[in-house]
């Protein structure tokens, strides 16, 4: 199936997390504000969007990533006890946005199962270059109608880069959960592809 790849290019994505460690150290032992720019500058757009998923709107999952690298510079001198601050960073952007929503309506419990999750930007892989934007388009729309939770985990792994583990800690499930709702997102994803190709 054209969708399987592998999960993630393994010599570059081990650089990019010494580069992300370095940055880290660089901030907690030093207060070095280029190394809190160029950590700011990584993720920032990224957890803008997971915020976005769940708090539906802009302005608010904007202050939820500020909000999340405030505290980053606040509490610097303990990023060192940190293990993966990728996990770090998308987790203390669930739960402040989830707190935005509790102020927001009053209501102490919000599941991410009822949370609508937008999946902006698309799903575009180099295969999609070949494939048709009648195809793209098919594409989008069955991953918008996965469930939430499906949604948002194959928007974090697919679109954010992260891997199975860093999702399943930042979501409080087990990697098992991760890989079943991997598996039916793609088997819904491929229907479609079959559905088109059949035609």
């Amino acid at each position: 199936m054209y969708l399987n790849q592998p999960e993630n290019n393994r010599p570059s994505k081990l650089r990019e997390e010494a580069n992300i460690q370095l940055l880290v150290e660089r901030i907690a032992s030093l207060g070095d504000e280029q190394a809190y720019k160029a950590l700011f500058r990584l993720f920032y757009k990224p957890l803008s969007q997971f915020a976005f998923s769940i708090v539906k709107s802009w302005e608010s999952a904007e202050e939820v990533a500020s909000d999340v690298f405030m505290n980053i510079w606040r509490n610097r001198e303990r990023l060192l006890q940190v293990q993966n601050i990728k996990v770090y960073l998308y987790v203390s952007a669930k739960n402040i946005s989830l707190n935005y929503l509790s102020r927001a309506s009053r209501t102490q419990h919000f599941s991410l199962d009822e949370l609508e999750v937008d999946i902006s930007g698309g799903y575009a892989t180099p295969e999609q270059i070949f494939i048709s934007g009648e195809m793209v388009k098919k594409i989008e729309a069955a991953i918008n109608q996965l469930p939430p939770k499906r949604k948002m985990i194959f928007k974090l792994i697919r679109e954010d880069g992260l891997r199975y583990k860093e999702v399943a800690q930042i979501l409080d499930i087990s990697v098992n959960t991760i890989d079943v709702h991997m598996a039916q997102a793609l088997k819904k994803i491929s229907e479609v592809v079959h559905l088109h190709f059949s035609r």
